[in-house]
This record gives structure tokens, sequence and C-alpha cells, in this order.
């Protein structure tokens, strides 16, 4: 019963936190417009929260993996976390733009935290041979919180106004920290819990000792091969996702004439992804994670090319099919950083494979802006060109190249 309860703590904190950052972004830049009336400001608001997410996931990744109770530094960086939407909130329209971009970027260092950091945590919860079925689950997660967290945003706005958005956002953000908090230590964490105590009063870290921690978490996901083509192929397939997340509005306005109608192409990929993960819980070991990775992006691929023609029934069932790529993509990476990591450097393997992915994504964002502006078609082509790019780098991919 323990256990049945620790991973039921952890799903619904890991739901909680993950739906409140995926309200993060839609609910600042909804307050960013409102307050200051003006695109460029909200817009500027976001890409602060998004870019500083970079170098703060292999820096909270190494803390992670240093400290003795992994969880309580979780927890905090959740809070603050969670402090930082609340203090933009605060500034806007109050202080100049450029200190509100400010506190955004601090903010975002921590983003990490809600996605790579929490799922690093997941090995103290599960035991090994149930890793599989409870990876997938935890997949299932970020698909949950990708479709209600944007729409709770949207509709919270609409209600009670855009800063009820990002309060809400916070708040469900906070109603994760006791799951957090109350995270095992694991059972290597138990056995050596003296010996790490001792170890940590008498020597602090030092600015060298973290460094070279640092470097030995790149070295760990660029040396061991599997890990590294999943990596590769994850991070430009997200590229590609990042293409044809911007491509929705006019997408939506091509196809059934409204742009509004966009949002509800990203519902139905979340739905898919999120029955796709489902069906793959029941029958983890079904298809090997590597096979899913490289697949993945070959049926994005496919989605993008649907969407591309423009004709509604065809827009539709790409954004069923890109789910059925994405979700189950995200739930063989997750494994395979699970079967690949070295235990001491788990976190900051999670946290430097999420900050990547933000990275792309935010890339092939305003890489698609200006293509789609032009021709909306070579955009979505574009596009599925990259997530043929992801493929292909799975498969060519040798360790030496690094």
């Amino acid at each position: 019963m323990k256990r049945r309860y620790a991973m039921g703590s952890f799903l619904a904190g890991a739901a909680a936190a993950r739906a409140g950052d995926e309200m993060s972004g839609p609910a600042l830049l909804l307050a960013g417009y409102a307050v200051g009336g003006s695109a460029t400001e909200a817009s500027a608001l976001l890409a602060g929260i998004t870019v500083s997410a970079a170098v703060g996931g292999p820096l909270l990744g190494a803390l992670l993996d240093r400290s003795p109770r992994p969880g309580r530094l979780l927890a905090r960086a959740l809070a603050l976390y969670g402090t930082g939407l609340v203090l933009i909130l605060l500034s806007l329209g109050r202080l100049p733009l450029e200190l509100t971009v400010l506190i955004a970027v601090f903010t975002g260092l921590l983003g990490p935290a809600l996605s790579g950091g929490w799922t690093a945590q997941l090995p103290r919860v599960v035991p090994r041979e149930r890793m599989p079925r409870a990876n997938a689950l935890d997949a299932m997660t970020f698909s949950l919180a990708s479709l209600v967290g944007p729409a709770l945003a949207g509709a919270l706005a609409h209600l009670l106004g855009a800063p009820a958005a990002v309060v809400a956002s916070a708040t469900l953000i906070a109603f994760a920290l006791p799951a957090a908090w109350t995270l095992p230590m694991g059972r290597d964490q138990d056995r050596d819990r003296d010996r790490d105590r001792d170890r940590d009063r008498d020597k602090t870290p030092s600015a060298a000792s973290l460094t070279a921690d640092l470097a030995a978490g790149i070295r760990a996901i660029t040396r061991t091969r599997p890990l590294a083509r999943a990596t590769l192929a994850s991070v430009v397939s997200c590229t590609g996702l990042g293409m044809l997340i911007t491509c929705t509005p006019l997408l939506g306005e091509r196809a059934f004439g409204s742009a509004a109608e966009g949002t509800l192409l990203l519902t139905c990929t979340a739905v898919s992804a999120l029955v796709a993960n489902a069906v793959l819980a029941r029958r983890p070991r079904t298809i090997a994670p590597d096979t899913i990775i490289w697949s993945s992006t070959l049926l994005l691929a496919v989605a993008l090319v649907l969407s591309a023609t423009g004709h509604p029934v065809l827009v539709v069932a790409a954004a069923l099919t890109a789910g059925v790529g994405e979700g189950p993509q995200l739930a063989a990476l997750l494994a395979i950083r699970h079967r690949e990591s070295p235990e001491r450097l788990r976190s900051q393997v999670f946290t430097t494979g999420a900050s990547l992915k933000i990275t792309g994504f935010a890339l092939g964002a305003a890489v698609a802006g200006p293509l789609a502006a032009h021709s909306l078609p070579t955009a979505l082509l574009t596009a599925a060109g990259v997530q043929l790019v992801a493929a292909l780098s799975f498969h060519v991919f040798r360790a030496g190249s690094c």
C-alpha cells in the first residue's frame, strides 16, 4: 500500500506542477498583453521565462544529484518558480519592462524542475521491475498537462481576467509541494545517508567541483550512444514541433476559417497523445523505446505533410497522428534516460535533456514565424523535413562523433 500511495502522490504532484507550468506560458502572454497592451511586451515575457531554461537545467540537475534529499530541493525550486510567476504579475505595469523580463529570466532558470527534475526522482518511488509502466504513466502527466493547462488559462482569463490565470498557475505548482517534499530518498540513499551527511559536513561544494559535475553530466549524455542518439533525435524532433505549434493559428484559419480553431487542433493532439500513452502503459514492453524514438518522428512527418494540404479532414487526422507520435516519443525518451543514466548523474541528465528540448522548441518557433507568414505549406513541409532529419540522426549517430 505504501508503494501504491507513493506512486499516486508522485503522479498527482507531477500532474499539478506540469499543468501549472503549461498554464504559465499562455497566462503570462495574456497578462502581458492585458496590462501592457502590447504583443511585444507579452512575447518578451514568454521568451524571458523560456530561454533561461537552457542554462538552469544542467545546474539544477547537478544540485539535485549532489543533494542527500533531492525531494526537498525540488520542492524549494517549485516554490521559487511559483513565487517568480507572482512577482512577474505584480511587476507588470509597475516596473520597467526590462526589470520584469529579468524576473522572468531568473524564474525560468528553475523551469526544468517541473519536467526533468521531477521525472528523475521516479526510481526512488517504484522498484525497477515496475519502471516501464510507471514511466508511461509519468509521460501521461505531460500530455494531461498540455491538454488542461492552456484550456484552463484561457477559461480563467476570460471569466476572471488574465492575472487570475497567472495566480492559478502558481497555485497549481504550490499544490505539488507536499508530494515533492515527501519524496523518498530511495534505497541507495537510505543505505548511504550517514556517509553522505558526514561528507557534506566536511566538504562544501566548490565552484570547481560543481563544474566537474556539470562536465560529467555532459559526457554522460554525449558518450553513451543510446542516450546520445535519443537526445539528439528528440531535440531535433522538438524543433519541428515548435514549428508546428507556431503554425496552428494560421492552420486553423486556413482550414476552418478561424485562428482560434488552431487551439482545438492542439487539444486533439494532446488527447491523442494521452490515449496513446495509456495504451503504452498497459503494455509497456510491446515496442522497444529506441524503436519508438525514431518511428515516432516518421509519424510526426506524416502528420505535418497531411496538415500542409489544408483540407479540414486531413488537418484533423494530422493533429491526431501527431499525438500518436508525440506522446509515445516522450515516454520512450524518458525510459531511455532512466535505463542509460548513471545513478549519480540521473537528475542532471534529465534536466539537461529538458533544457535542450526547450531550446530546440524555441528555435523551431522562431524559424516558423517568418516562414509561415510567407507560406504556411512551406513552413509545415519544412517542419516535416526536420522530423525526417530527426529520424536520420538517430540512425547515423556514432559515439565517436562526440
